[in-house]
C-alpha cells in the first residue's frame, strides 16, 4: 500500500526540492544561472525507491521553473527521461535543447 508522499520543499539556500521521510532525505539539486534552473542531480536512498519519489521531485523543480519564468537545462538523466516522458514540459528546455 503507497502512502501519499510529504509535502516537497523548495529549499532555496541549499539549491534543492527535498522530503524527508522516516528520517531519509531525498533531492532534486539545481544551479540557477542567468535565468536557467540546471537541474543536475537527483538522489533516492534506496529504502524510499520504487515510490515515485524522484518524479515528484522533479515536476516540483519544473512547475517552480514554470511559475518564476525559468528555463530549464535537465543535465541529470532522469531528469531528461522524466522530460522526454511529458512533453507537456519541453517548452521550459533552454533554447535549442532536445530530450
Amino acid at each position: 500500500m503507497n502512502h501519499p508522499l510529504p509535502p516537497i520543499r523548495h529549499n532555496a539556500a541549499a539549491h534543492r526540492f527535498e522530503l524527508t521521510i522516516d528520517g531519509a532525505l531525498a533531492r532534486a539539486d539545481y544551479h540557477l544561472a542567468d535565468g536557467v534552473m540546471r537541474i543536475h542531480h537527483t538522489h533516492v536512498p534506496q529504502v524510499l525507491e520504487g515510490r515515485g519519489i524522484a518524479a515528484a521531485l522533479v515536476k516540483a523543480a519544473l512547475a517552480h521553473a514554470r511559475g518564476e519564468g525559468l528555463r530549464v537545462q535537465p543535465a541529470c538523466s532522469y531528469v531528461r527521461a522524466y522530460m522526454k516522458r511529458h512533453p507537456e514540459t519541453h517548452d521550459l528546455l533552454v533554447d535549442g535543447m532536445r530530450v
